[in-house]
Parts: C-alpha cells; sequence; structure tokens
C-alpha cells in the first residue's frame, strides 16, 4: 500500500455513506418545497456543510434557511421579542405543514423544538442515536445579508453563510480534492480531546489547505500554518467579518497543542516518504488521524535517509475574512 492508497481508503471512511447522504438531501428539499408554498416566503436557502460539500460521516444535522418577507413581518429584526416570535412562527409552520398527525404538505416532522438560531426538527425518534435532524433557521434579507434571530440576546444578527458556500465552490473548483480533504481535517478535530466545531476547522482550511499540491503535502502544510497561526495568539473568525469568533470557548492553549501533535507527526511522515520507507509515514499519518487510517504495511528496512529539513519554515499569518 502507497502512502495515496492509504489517504484513498481513509477519505472512504471519512465520507458519509451515499445512502445516506441522499436521505439527508431529500429531507432537505422537502423542507425546501414546504416552505415554497407559503405566501410569506420569499426564498428557502440551502446551508450547512451538506450544501459546501463538507460533510463528514456520521451526518448530523441538515440545514435550510427560510427567507420571510419583511413586508409581511414588518416588526421582525428589531431587537426584542421579534426574534422569539420568528422562532415560535417558523416552528408552528414545520409543524402546520409537515407535522406527523396533521401535516397539510407531509407527515414527516415527529418534534420541533427553537433553539437559539433555528428551529431543530426531529424526523426520526428523538432518542434514535443514529437520528439526524433538520435545523430550519428563519431570516431576512436586508442590504445584501441575512439577519437571523438570536434568542438569547432577544436581537437579530447579520450573517453570510451564501459566501462561504461560494469560497468553498472556488476552492473545490480549483482543486477537486479540496472538499474533501477538509472532512478529513473535520475528522481529525473530532478525534481531539478538545472540543473544536467543524466550522472551525473549514475556516482554517479556507486560509491553509494549498490546492496546488498533492493531499498528504496540503494536509502537511495545513498543520504547520494552522500551528503557527493559532500559537501566534489569533481567533478563528467568521470569514465574511459579520459574526466575530466562530468559537469564543475553545480552549486555544490545548487546540495549539493539538495542531502541534498534529504537524510534528506530519512532518516525520514526510520525512519518511522522502526515505522511501512507506510504512514508516502510513503508521506517521495514523498518528495524526487515529486508528481509522490504514495500518501500514510491513517495513522492508530502512534506507539511507534523504537531505530534508528538519522544521517547518515559519509562514506569516493571514488575516481571517
Amino acid at each position: 500500500m502507497s502512502v495515496t492508497d492509504a489517504f484513498k481508503t481513509f477519505q472512504d471512511v471519512v465520507n458519509a455513506d451515499i445512502t445516506h447522504v441522499r436521505e439527508a438531501r431529500a429531507r432537505r428539499d422537502l423542507f425546501k418545497s414546504a416552505f415554497g408554498t407559503e405566501d410569506d416566503v420569499e426564498e428557502v436557502i440551502a446551508s450547512g456543510s451538506l450544501a459546501r460539500g463538507t460533510h463528514k460521516d456520521p451526518i448530523h444535522d441538515v440545514d435550510v434557511i427560510v427567507v420571510f418577507d419583511q413586508d409581511e413581518h414588518p416588526e421582525w429584526g428589531a431587537p426584542g421579542g421579534s426574534a422569539a416570535d420568528a422562532l415560535d412562527h417558523t416552528r408552528e409552520r414545520v409543524n402546520a405543514l409537515l407535522g406527523a398527525t396533521n401535516g397539510t404538505y407531509d407527515h414527516a416532522v415527529r418534534l420541533a423544538r427553537w433553539r437559539n438560531h433555528a428551529v431543530k426538527c426531529f424526523l426520526d425518534d428523538p432518542d434514535d442515536p443514529d437520528a439526524f435532524t433538520v435545523d430550519a433557521m428563519p431570516a431576512l434579507r436586508r442590504d445584501g445579508r441575512l439577519l437571523i434571530p438570536e434568542a438569547l440576546s432577544e436581537d437579530w444578527v447579520a450573517c453570510d453563510p451564501e459566501s462561504l458556500i461560494a469560497e468553498v465552490a472556488d476552492r473545490h473548483a480549483q482543486w477537486n480534492k479540496f472538499a474533501g480533504t477538509v472532512r478529513m481535517l473535520k475528522w481529525w478535530a473530532a478525534e481531539q480531546d478538545t472540543k473544536i466545531k467543524s466550522l472551525v476547522m473549514e475556516v482554517l482550511a479556507l486560509d491553509f489547505l494549498l490546492t496546488d499540491v498533492n493531499q498528504p503535502a496540503a494536509i502537511k502544510q495545513f498543520f504547520v500554518s494552522a500551528c503557527y497561526h493559532i500559537e501566534g495568539g489569533n481567533e478563528v473568525a467568521d470569514p465574511a467579518g459579520l459574526c466575530g469568533p466562530i468559537q469564543p470557548d475553545i480552549d486555544y492553549g490545548e487546540f495549539a497543542d493539538s495542531l502541534r501533535s498534529a504537524r510534528d507527526n506530519a512532518i516525520k511522515a514526510f520525512q519518511a516518504q522522502a526515505n522511501n520507507d512507506t510504512a514508516a509515514a502510513i503508521k506517521h499519518w495514523g498518528e495524526v488521524f487515529g486508528d481509522d487510517f490504514p495500518k501500514p504495511p510491513a517495513s522492508t528496512g530502512n534506507p539511507a535517509p534523504a537531505v530534508v529539513p528538519a522544521a517547518p519554515r515559519p509562514v506569516k499569518d493571514t488575516p481571517q475574512g
């Protein structure tokens, strides 16, 4: 097995099963079709990692944004109770359109509860560990951006998820392994002791994942650059410059430690590959990604080492957004 073969095998592990992807898309499209019949809805936008193609296995939720007509809800968008009102209205329409008992469009949703920004809709048994939800977020379109309710602050906040979708699509057009490699980085994050949101990894990938080298080289350089960036005291923020830090409560010290370990093992993997020691290279990549990465073949010996850099050259950090 070559290093390239090992990454191909690992990609199959990271990717969600195609039947689950199709089911997720069908559920998303059900919500788009149902809310598309509403007189006060201007459009329904697919959002989240499924829309960007960066979803990894397992799929936990599917996101849709329901853009309402401001003229039909003139009180929305202002601080105060209108944020909760918008979430209540969305939940009521989910039940009316798609409620399992008496939905007028389909009988699909067993339970709908609103959270801080969106209504979480359970189409499966809420106690099923393999269930995934559709998260329907109400919004208003204003000044080329979306305003979404925030129940905790009793206010509305600006966001631009469409720009993130477009940026990821552009990178994937440049390099057809971009989205799949982002899934690998999200898989790595999920294996760490520190809770790291998937979107943190995706935004870092937009800044530091190269699109003009092979996949192992791109991942190695990502960990070098991302580690340098986080060690430098930089936060990971909304690339649109609207929502601030993506995960304000993350322990950046522990995050830096995790990135540093991944960086060091990725560099060792590269050194081993330069020395024509495929088994050692795969072993070190396994130390980056964990037990789900393929195991190395039996080593055939230790060829004479090639001259390789002992440490990465520091790179200049790049501003977010």
